[in-house]
Formats: C-alpha cells, structure tokens, sequence
C-alpha cells in the first residue's frame, strides 16, 4: 500500500501543468517532497559522520604548533588530540551506515515510484500514441533514463550536498581563524561558477542529441530482433547490419564529442584549481612569513582549501553525469506529462452487456490525416448477431473495430453500447466483457496454461479443461512434453500459427465475453490449420455479439449479416446468399477472392 501510495503521489506531481514548465532541478525536488524527513536525517548523520574531515585540519595544527612550541604546551595536549581524532574516526561506522539507510530508502523509493508511474502512464496513453513511439524507445526511458536519474539523485546525496556542508563549514572555521584567509577561499566560488556555466549549455544540448541517437538506436535494435526470422528468409541479413551499423555510427560520433567536450570541461576544472591551490599555499606561507599565523597554521588552511577545493572540483567533474540525468528527467517528462491519453474517459460501471452496438452517422478521421477513414457509417447489430465486415485494404473495416474496442472516438456521430453512449461508460468495466483474436496473436514467454488464463486469478481444472476441448486443443497439448505447462517461447515461438490462434482462442472464451472482435483470425493459416481454428471459432461466437474482418470470403458463409465497405462506407450489407444473389460489390470481391475476372 505504500508503494501504491508514492505512485498516487508521484501521479499527482506530473498532472500540474506547472511541472512541464519547471527546470530539472524542480521536478527533482517535487518527486522527493514526500521524503524530507529522510533526507534531514541523512544530512544530520552525514554531519556527524564527516567530522574527522574538518577537525583533522585543525588536530594536525594543534599537533604541529605542540612540537614546534614545546616550551608552550605539554605533552599530553598530544595525547589529548589524539584521542578526539580517534574517537571521531570510530564514530564513522555506525553514523556513515545511518546516513545511506534513510538515503537509500528515499532513492530507492522515489526510483520505484517513477518507473511505476511510467508504467501507469503507458497503460493510459492512447493507441496512437503507443503506435508513434517504438517500444525499443520506451524501455530506453524506464529503464536507461530512470536508472540516470537515479544516478543523479544519488550524486545530489553523496556529492552535492556533502559538497555544500563542506565549503560552508570550511569557511565558517576558516573565518573563525582567520578573515583574510576566508576571503581568498570564497574567490574559488565565482570561479567554478563561470566554468559551468562556460560548459552548460554545449553539454546540454551534446546531451540531448546523445540521447536522442541511443533512444533510436534502442528502437531499430528492437525492431530488428522481431524482424529477424524475416530478414533471414530474404537473405538481407547485410542490409540490416548495415541499418545498425550507420545508427551505431552516429551514437559513436555524439559519444565522441560528448566525450570531448567533458575532457575540456575537466581539464580546465584541474588546472584551474591547482593554480588557485599553488595561490593559496603562497598566500598562508607569506602570512607565516611575517608573523600574522603560526606556520602550523599553514597546514590547517591548506586542509580547509584542499576541502573546498575539493569539494568544488568534485561537482564539476560530476556535472557532465548530472547533466546526462537533467537530460534523462525532460526524458520521461515526454511521456509523463504527454496529454495524448485515451479518449474515452467516462465513468458509468459497464456490470453486464447484452451485446447491442449501434454506429449513428459516425465520421472518423486520424488527427495527421484530411480524409475520412470513416464517413456517414451506420450500423445497429442486435445481441448475439454476428457481423462481418469486407472490402479492399484502407477501407475502414480494423477502425471500425478499433471504435468498438474503444481506441478511437468518432470526430462526429456517436457509438452506444446497449443504447448507452459509449462515452459514457468506464472503458475498463466495459472490455472486461470484450474478447479479441487479432491476425498475429499476442503470446507471452510463459506457459500455455499461463497464456490461456492470463489476467484470470483463478480457474478450475474443470472448467479450463472445457475451454481447451471448445478451442480443439486437447490433441496439441497432449503432444506436448509438459503438456498445459509448456513454455511457448517468447511471443510463442515454439507453436505453429494455428496452434497460436487456438490458444488465443481459449483466452477469449475463458472469460465467458459477451462481445467478440475476430480480426483476420484465419487469413494467415494454411488449409488444415484453418480448419481447426474455424471450428474453435465456431464454439467461440455461439450466442455472443461477433464482430469480423475476413480476409477469406468463404469464412464467413455462416455469419448472419455482411457489410461491405468502401472508402468508409457501407456500401452493401446482407447475408452470404443474399449478397451473391444481388451481385454487387460483395460478387465482384468473391470474384477477385476466387481469381476470376
């Protein structure tokens, strides 16, 4: 429930509108408001455990000034400074352990957090949305971006903020020593300012292309492993590695730039910095010189510098990675913040359905297209009435399933679900009673009994063993080694396209749907396999609202009505007989499907 609980708080950051318009850094802070407390009790413990750091200036000082002193102290001072530094070293354990508990549990949480909300976000964008964008390119920002920020947030814990207490506390017992002394050390603060800020805006922006190079190579990489058994059937294996090979070409060269312009930054960083130190070494050693400080005061302000400088010099050498994870931040902002969600967004619980669909003058046209994809398309199909649409590619039969199914709304006209709008209704409620078995069936690399109940928490043996004889699979599976708990493979590489379909089968009449989408289940499978999938199917559409893209006319002899589209119309409806006895438009497609004319 927590976890559920960061993820509702992490949503409601990226729903003000004001966050898209904020800097890195803020967003930054926004996704970690829920954990100050933490990170106060990490700063508090960093405190305690870093403070060998600043007395050991001061100790080897003290220690210093005894033995070149010895008429002015005594020998247990040595003793006595001694054991404080002892002490403080020891007290490191326990405290440096409390400081990476809270730090951890407020990165680790907010790392959590983010990904779950990306993975909430993808589950609610649109259709088009998820069709613009490569899935090689989306696990880039789940995973490679959000491991960057993460990176990021523990740099800000580990380096920028001990950074901070460093310099602060360095010049407050600087200035408590000496004044003129502190006022050499605050001039190294302009100093890496005008560094980064020479520096920010070339590595922003070599950044962005940098990212920009491996979120595309991500998605052609992933697009050619799906691709492989393709490009091996064609023998274009050598086009493919030359597709990569000139994606990896260009990562390569805005790696390479990047690469420089961090050497540059870093070298300047280094020798300007020794240059102030060698300055600063000169300036206490002229003070020594002529009485002002004791001279193992010399080595006292040389550890307050090396600390800032150092502190300094870290946080410059770290800030091509932060800038990688301020990169990675407007990343997952490009989905996070993306308005482009589904469409549909009523709220009315869909209980039960009979099945009723009605399309009143309902026009169509895709937000990048001019024409209508559907124009003036009228259809009322009654419960349990089976439908299939026909006609040439481009003609609108998948969109209008596509509208059924909720993925896109109507530019004008309406679509009602048991003389309700569909409008109105909770998308979620009302596909739990819709089955789909599209063309290229969608398995996952588990079992078959995994893939048959899949998204069911419990089913009886009974009742999947009913499925599995309705979908005729019974014969597959008993040919199989482990039977119903053989791995399919990923995507189920491992079955044939038939088998595959009869499985997607199964998943779809498990549910007991009162509403069933067949888009071309069949057009891909030969003779003998079509023939088993055309009897699962037969057993799946028995008594429920049936929706069909065929591409093979004589599947669909049985269905109780025909629709032939054209350019987004309707053109003819009827039965199979009535339709071949008019010997319109539908004879002229049983024409061009038989090879006539």
């Amino acid at each position: 429930m927590k976890h559920e609980r960061a993820t509702l708080d992490m949503e409601e950051v990226f729903a003000d509108d004001n966050i898209s318009k904020s800097q890195p850094l803020n967003i930054l802070s926004h996704l970690y408001a829920g954990h100050t407390r933490k990170l106060v009790w990490s700063s508090f413990f960093y405190v305690i455990k870093s403070s060998p750091t600043w007395v050991m200036p001061i100790i080897t000082a003290n220690i210093i000034n005894i033995a070149v002193n010895p008429g002015e102290h005594q020998a247990f001072e040595l003793w006595l400074n001694l054991g404080v530094l002892v002490i403080l070293l020891l007290q490191n354990i326990p405290t440096n352990a409390l400081y990476m508990k809270f730090m951890s549990k407020a990165i680790r949480h907010v790392e959590a957090g983010l990904r779950s909300t990306l993975v909430r976000k993808l589950q609610h964008l649109s259709i088009s949305f998820h069709s613009d964008l490569r899935s090689g390119k989306m696990q880039s920002k789940v995973l490679r971006d959000v491991e960057a920020i993460e990176f990021l947030s523990k740099q800000m814990m580990i380096s920028v903020l001990p950074a901070a207490f460093n310099v602060i506390i360095a010049i407050i017992l600087t200035s408590y020593h000496s004044w003129t002394v502190m006022l050499f050390f605050v001039v190294t603060i302009p100093i890496s300012l005008v560094l980064v800020s020479f520096f920010r805006k070339k590595m922003r922006l070599s950044n962005h292309e940098f990212r920009r190079e491996v979120e595309e190579m991500s998605g052609k990489m992933s697009e050619m492993v799906e691709m492989i058994p393709v490009t091996r059937a064609h023998g274009l294996e050598k086009v493919e590695i030359d597709k990569m090979d000139d994606a990896l070409y260009h990562i390569k060269e805005k790696g390479h730039r990047l690469d420089m312009l961090e050497a540059y930054f870093g070298a300047s960083n280094w020798v300007t910095f020794q240059l102030v130190q060698a300055g600063c070494l000169i300036f206490t050693a002229y003070l020594a010189y002529t009485g002002k400080i004791p001279a193992g005061d010399i080595v006292m302000y040389q550890g307050f510098f090396n600390m800032i400088l150092g502190s300094v010099t870290g946080l410059i050498n770290i800030y091509p990675q932060m800038a990688k994870g301020f990169e990675s931040i407007h990343s997952v902002t490009e989905v996070l913040m993306s308005k482009d969600i589904e469409s549909y967004q009523g709220k009315k619980k869909c209980s039960q359905l009979t099945g009723k669909i009605s399309f009143e003058h309902v026009h169509f046209t895709y937000q990048s297209g001019h024409t209508h994809v559907l124009n003036d398309f009228h259809l009322d199909v009654r419960p349990g009435e089976s439908v299939a649409f026909v006609g040439a590619s481009g003609a609108g039969k998948s969109t209008v399933l596509n509208m059924i199914l909720g993925f896109h709304q109507p530019t004008s006209g309406q679509i009602r679900v048991d003389n309700i709008p569909l409008s109105e209704l909770d998308m979620q409620s009302y596909r739990q009673h819709i089955s789909m078995v599209p063309q290229h069936t969608l398995l996952f690399s588990g079992t078959i009994r995994d893939n048959i109940t899949y998204g069911l928490p419990t089913v009886s043996e009974d009742r999947l063993k009913q499925v599995i004889d309705m979908a005729n699979l019974h014969e597959v599976i008993e040919k199989l080694p482990h039977g119903l708990d053989t791995l399919v493979g990923e995507h189920g590489g491992k079955l044939s396209g038939g088998q595959r379909q009869r499985i997607a089968i199964a998943r779809a009449l498990i549910r007991e749907p009162k509403l069933i989408i067949l888009d071309e289940a069949t057009s891909a499978l030969d003779n003998v396999s079509e023939r088993h999938v055309q009897r699962a199917m037969q057993e799946l559409i028995k008594g429920r609202t049936t929706f069909i893209v065929a591409h093979r006319l004589s599947t669909i002899r049985d269905v109780d009505r025909i629709v032939v589209m054209e350019q987004g119309r309707c053109v003819e409806m009827g039965s199979y007989e009535e339709l071949m006895a008019r010997r319109g438009a539908f004879y002229a497609l049983h024409l061009a499907n038989q090879g006539i004319g």
